[in-house]
């Protein structure tokens, strides 16, 4: 990779705290620099696969995120302090107003902080594991205007919930739900087991590609969709749609890519997704679209492709969207096996998916065919990639 000069490395309006939050791994390169350090990561892991496509950038790169989280701690001066935790440690980073978050959500968050007081409201110690609030949670619908609010705590009780909803609201009459999700668990997740709705339905949507997506406080949703429609418009493309063919969607989450496909020309659609929640939603998402050419099944993508090789029912295409693991050897083997004719591998890791095209190369006839890197998320080292394979 070829020596950045300094001047063009300097961002002119860098984040204050990115040096101590960590979460903006790239903030002191300029934007087009940042396109150019990951258009040649991707090319170093992916160029003796095919030529990747030149990567598909932001317009405005900035408050793209529709999820934003927050921790919550009191310091020893008894100020109570919300942000981010700083890279790689439980110490939070104090943060009001981020580049990359929606702006709604930072102010909500930053509201609720100086409520508290107000309210009684402490802030949840992990050492003692006593308090009430440990995190925050916002989620906003880009299309539809519509907010979530949770507030995760460490206790169920909550004893002026009614006052702080109608507060709150007051302040924000864009919320159309609140949640209190409960957490009162050693763990380094954010999000427990138990919840109740105080307000609304315990639901947002959103309209993504044409399509309306119900978002639950746990569900997975890509937090960028003016990217995420770039992103899967390409893996539709790629896909190159007839309207007789059967395609799995594995690792489908609330089912958005193959709900997608399934509007746009599919003949047939099976999602799978190990997470129950996401599935409950899935289902939903497809009784909203008026569909009736998808279904969805709970369970392991891998395990299910090995049955579904077995029982000799092959797809003609393989939508696959692995977490940053990449995919399992148990579902490379069961594709190879089933040996769709078109496989579309949408990454968010560039190593992983180097590795599993490279097991996919060796162990069958597959090729990549095309690679289409996606900014995702400016300002980060994290990059998402389209590829064809066939």
């Amino acid at each position: 990779m070829r020596t950045m000069k300094s001047r063009e490395i300097t961002n002119p309006h860098p984040c204050p705290v990115y040096k101590k939050c960590g979460g903006c791994q790239l903030q002191n390169m300029r934007y087009s620099e940042q396109l150019a350090f990951k258009q040649n990561k991707v090319n170093r892991y992916l160029k003796k696969f095919a030529k990747p496509l030149p990567i598909i950038g932001m317009d405005v790169p900035y408050h793209y995120r529709n999820k934003v989280q927050a921790a919550f701690y009191t310091n020893r001066r008894g100020k109570i302090i919300s942000g981010v935790y700083q890279s790689g440690s439980h110490h939070v980073v104090g943060v009001d107003s981020c580049m990359i978050e929606d702006k709604t959500a930072d102010k909500i968050i930053t509201a609720v902080r100086k409520m508290m007081p107000s309210f009684k409201m402490t802030t949840y110690n992990e050492d003692t594991r006593r308090g009430f609030l440990r995190h925050i949670l916002v989620k906003r619908g880009f299309a539809t205007g519509q907010v979530m609010l949770v507030l995760v705590t460490g206790t169920h009780i909550f004893p002026s919930k009614n006052n702080f909803v109608k507060a709150i609201r007051e302040k924000f009459p864009e919320i159309t739900t609140i949640v209190q999700n409960i957490n009162p668990y050693q763990t380094n997740l954010v999000l427990g087991d138990r919840q109740q709705i105080l307000y609304g339905n315990g639901t947002i949507e959103d309209v993504l590609c044409g399509c309306r997506f119900r978002i639950s406080p746990k569900s997975f949703y890509q937090i960028n969709p003016v990217q995420t429609e770039v992103l899967y418009g390409k893996a539709i493309e790629f896909a190159g749609l007839k309207g007789d063919e059967t395609v799995l969607d594995a690792y489908c989450g609330i089912g958005t890519i193959g709900i997608i496909a399934a509007k746009r020309g599919a003949g047939r659609v099976i999602g799978v997704e190990l997470n129950g929640d996401a599935v409950r939603d899935a289902i939903q998402n497809a009784k909203t679209n008026e569909l009736k050419n998808i279904r969805f099944y709970k369970g392991d993508a891998g395990e299910f492709m090995r049955a579904a090789a077995s029982e000799s029912e092959a797809p003609d295409v393989v939508l696959m969207d692995p977490p940053r693991a990449g995919s399992s050897r148990v579902f490379l083997d069961s594709l190879i096996k089933m040996a769709p004719k078109t496989v579309v591998y949408v990454s968010c890791n560039p190593e992983t998916l180097a590795r599993d095209l490279q097991y996919l190369t060796e162990h069958s006839s597959y090729r990549a065919k095309k690679i289409q890197p996606v900014d995702m998320f400016p300002h980060t080292n994290h990059i998402e990639t389209v590829v064809l394979i066939s």
